[in-house]
């Protein structure tokens, strides 16, 4: 990519984890809404379930999640009892009660939870909800507060992936981002997963931390690759300090500039591929044998709010302060406050304060938009026709693309959009132009590389 392309698009945009997207949420779809919708959900569909448990034990300056850092067990006790509670409540609003194919807990650091705790959710979960037996458990882990036996119990409790935040394991990285966690802690974790039957292992990376050099990040991606995780995600640091008061401790000039992000993010994923992995839409990859690299040949992978995923339910739940879900009929989430939360849930009622109502506009580009993340091509007639509209409907989107066309980063043949392998990294910006919400000034986002 020509440096000249990069500082023509590589402006702030949405990640695309949804569509509309998160600040577009407002306060008119409440509780009484999402009962509804809850409701209407059908037996036969599967359904995801997400967690959230925003503890850590300290926190990462990079860090862009709700979560905040706790020195006792006691908050951390009654959240998870609380959680429990509305495991229940959610469980019996559902009239029918579809196969529950996929289960994430992140956070924060879901896995601050006690072994008894977690594995007495586990047991509401299985109660309230048709847990299907090969359904995938997830649970994402910070390696510097793993035990052996801490591994043992998620597997007892029926975890079979689990997802390790890396990031970077340069010494001198890791102390700008206040996360010291040498190689060899993470190479014990990865030895306690796979000796207790926890054989789908993710990493997650970053690139365009402070200090960090694409030496750094070749490194890294290197020690990564030996301990051969299933799949590896690369993020870019998003420095949101207006957002994220405690990013305000890694000084602006620390960090690389656009070029130098771009330069790490493709130094990554050049050794990534070098290594056996096969990229995957903005910022996965996967090894040749993983189901999301299946479901990338098949066209089945999708996207959520855990980013790309091979879950195809269309029915998301969302448990815990600040989660999100979504229905077919929209996106809700839960109050941010941990109070608010809580007194929502221990009141006998969704503590869903704000989300959206989706239009069919807001279908077919949602469409339009998770193919392009997904597949890097769209038939915009095929997506078109099936909300009764024709490619025209998209005209003055394709006029907007014509620069984009022109410089590379997207290619047009009949009614198909196609983004080449030179505009990968922009591929947000491309998305952004069906994006109607865009434009309306609401929200901060994060430069596209």
């Amino acid at each position: 990519m020509e440096r000249t392309s990069l500082e023509r698009y590589d402006k702030p945009v949405p990640r695309y984890t949804s569509y509309p997207t998160a600040p577009h949420f407002h306060p008119g779809i409440n509780a009484a809404t999402y009962e509804r919708w809850l409701a209407a959900v059908g037996p036969e569909a599967p359904l995801s379930l997400y967690f959230h448990v925003p503890f850590c034990h300290e926190m990462c300056w990079y860090c862009g999640c709700h979560t905040k850092v706790v020195r006792r067990y006691e908050p951390v006790g009654e959240y998870a009892s609380t959680m429990a509670q509305e495991v229940t409540l959610i469980g019996n609003m559902l009239e029918a009660h579809p196969p529950v194919t996929h289960m994430h807990w992140g956070g924060g650091t879901p896995t601050i939870l006690s072994a008894d705790d977690l594995e007495h959710l586990m047991e509401k979960i299985r109660a309230a909800f048709n847990v299907a037996p090969d359904a995938e458990i997830a649970v994402e882990m910070d390696p510097r507060t793993m035990t052996e036996d801490r591994v043992r119990a998620l597997a007892r409790a029926g975890v079979n992936r689990a997802s390790l935040g890396v990031q970077d394991f340069t010494d001198r990285v890791q102390k700008a981002i206040n996360r010291i966690q040498p190689y060899e802690m993470t190479a014990q974790v990865v030895e306690w997963l796979r000796a207790a039957g926890i054989d789908a292992i993710n990493f997650d990376l970053m690139y365009g931390l402070p200090y960090q050099t694409d030496e750094d990040v070749r490194r890294t991606v290197d020690l990564s690759a030996k301990l051969r995780p299933d799949r590896i995600a690369v993020f870019g640091y998003a420095h949101v300090p207006w957002m994220k008061t405690h990013q305000k401790m890694i000084p602006d000039e620390s960090l690389p500039d656009d070029w130098q992000r771009f330069e790490q993010a493709e130094a990554a994923a050049d050794q990534l591929v070098e290594r056996g992995y096969r990229r995957i839409g903005l910022d996965h990859f996967a090894l040749e044998t993983d189901a999301m690299t299946v479901a990338l040949d098949q066209g089945r992978l999708h996207r959520n709010f855990q980013g790309y995923t091979t879950d195809e339910a269309r029915a998301l739940v969302g448990f815990g302060a600040s989660s999100i879900g979504a229905l077919p009929q929209g996106y809700v989430q839960n109050a941010v406050p941990l109070r608010a939360w809580a007194d929502a849930v221990r009141g006998g009622r969704p503590a869903v304060d704000k989300g959206i109502a989706l239009s069919d506009d807001d279908r077919l580009r949602r469409d339009i938009i998770e193919r392009l993340m997904c597949d890097m091509s769209v038939d915009l007639t095929a997506q078109a026709a099936r909300y009764g509209k024709t490619a025209d409907y998209f005209r003055s989107e394709i006029e907007l693309l014509e620069p984009m066309i022109a410089d590379g980063i997207a290619v047009i043949d009949g009614e198909r959009i196609s983004i080449p392998e030179p505009g990968r990294p922009l591929m947000r910006a491309v998305c952004a132009v069906f994006d109607s919400y865009l434009d309306r000034g609401i929200g901060r986002h994060s430069k596209a590389v």
